[in-house]
């Protein structure tokens, strides 16, 4: 991965979902977390596309999967996966009755539809 300092294994999320879709009343896909500072952000098959947003605004290259049961990394920097990594503060996901697609209530009825390819 890319080098240490992006990755803080002390920071927690910034919360359950993603902060930017939230601020806008929208909804997301799958959520990615910071593994820097923390930040919560939706995938880019999610309308916002926050994570990368968050990458490209920040230099943050690292993020780790929200989802429930996952615990792989994504480094845009070096546009690799790995399977495993560092543990991360808690909590290692969304909470597990939150629905995804996300939040409950605002995903559209043809919301695969919508899914960005």
């Amino acid at each position: 991965m890319t080098s240490d300092h992006a990755i803080d294994p002390d920071v927690p999320p910034t919360g359950p979902g993603c902060a930017d879709c939230d601020a806008v009343g929208g909804w997301w896909f799958h959520l990615r977390r910071c593994a820097q500072c923390g930040h919560i952000g939706c995938c880019d098959s999610s309308p916002g596309q926050h994570a990368t947003a968050h990458f490209k605004a920040t230099g943050h290259p690292v993020v780790r999967s929200y989802e429930p049961g996952e615990d792989w990394f994504w480094d845009y920097a070096a546009n690799e996966l790995y399977d495993s990594g560092p543990d991360l503060a808690p909590p290692v996901s969304h909470p597990a009755d939150q629905p995804s697609p996300g939040p409950a209530g605002r995903v559209p009825s043809n919301w695969a539809e919508t899914l960005r390819r």
